[in-house]
């Protein structure tokens, strides 16, 4: 197997909270901190946040259902099923909200953080009607699109991100969350030269998922949603002074199996990366993937996390972040 064998979910590591306090039950794994900070859970996975909120200090990390310390882009597999019609996805960024989260792929554990712009943390603009991100947003863990591939079918290379996914269920998910999701499409956003594959999905909890299949079923249930992603795309950087982003195929989204197709493809260059068979500056530490040179054992990983900040100054939000922008297109 690629993957180390995850142990027996009897062994599962559980946080509670009791007001402003934490405990820990059936603990398995030696290698958890000493002082570790608040955590919540999501599935098997707990998210743990260190540094302040607001601040360029704050970060994200994450634990499995053991304690060991992991990464979100190379520890959370992939597929969430053995048939691979269910994907993980991560959730970096909770629909209405404004703040630029993102997997860190600098760091090792690739916590999230929010994004930097001139010295300051960066969040996107509302652009009028569209309030933060329409979707909850995010990363599909164990991808990666290969700045070095020329794609057959934008005739871009790739922007060296794990790909990106837009969550449409009714369920507002909150950051850290890792989702298990339906495939239903595609579009290609062409971003600064490069391919931006965005893969619309839906939770499989939502109330409608059973209904949902392919990107032609979403219009049905989400009467203009697909419309206002493309324009959302279009439109989000105007404001910041740089131009309207533009689209592979004019625009038009692809449907479930082609998404599928390019999932599969940006898992190998993925494998690729984690193995060092393709090289790039990015940081493939991880706890649990056993082809990898740069797998540390739970002990180094703790380690990690305990070196990052606890600390950092939060900066004021000011009411530019809540300010309507009103775009015209040309």
């Amino acid at each position: 197997m690629f993957c180390r064998t995850s142990l027996s979910l009897s062994r599962v590591l559980l946080w509670r909270s009791i007001g402003s306090k934490y405990s820990l039950t059936n603990l398995s794994s030696r290698y958890l901190a000493r002082n570790f900070h608040p955590v919540r859970m999501s599935g098997n996975y707990a998210i743990v946040e260190r540094g302040v909120p607001n601040s360029t200090d704050y970060r994200i990390f994450f634990r499995n259902e053991v304690g060991t310390p992991i990464s979100p882009m190379h520890d959370i597999p992939l597929y969430a099923n053995e048939a691979k019609t269910v994907v993980n996805m991560v959730v970096e960024i909770p629909r209405w909200t404004n703040p630029k989260m993102e997997i860190c792929l600098a760091e090792a554990l690739n916590p999230i953080k929010q994004d930097i712009k001139k010295g300051k943390l960066r969040f996107v603009p509302n652009c009028f009607p569209h309030k933060g991100y329409i979707w909850n947003y995010g990363a599909l863990p164990q991808t990666w699109e290969n700045p070095e591939h020329l794609d057959s079918a934008t005739g871009c290379k790739g922007d060296n991100d794990p790909i990106d996914a837009l969550e449409i269920g009714s369920r507002v998910a909150k950051r850290g969350e890792v989702l298990q999701v339906k495939i239903l499409g595609t579009v290609a956003l062409i971003d600064e030269g490069e391919t931006d594959w965005k893969v619309v999905t839906i939770d499989v909890n939502d109330p409608v998922a059973s209904q949902i299949n392919d990107i032609t079923d979403i219009d049905k249930f989400f009467p203009g949603l697909l419309k206002a992603s493309i324009e959302w795309f279009k439109i989000y950087k105007i404001p910041d002074g740089k131009p309207e982003n533009q689209f592979a195929f004019n625009g038009e989204p692809k449907n479930a199996e082609f998404a599928k197709n390019i999932l599969a493809e940006v898992h190998q260059f993925w494998k690729g990366l984690i193995t060092k068979e393709i090289p790039a500056p990015i940081s493939c530490v991880n706890s649990t993937v056993a082809d990898s040179p740069d797998y540390v054992p739970p002990e180094e990983a703790n380690a990690l996390l305990q070196k990052s900040s606890d600390g950092g100054v939060a900066e004021p939000i000011t009411d530019l972040v809540d300010k309507w922008h009103y775009v015209h297109l040309k």
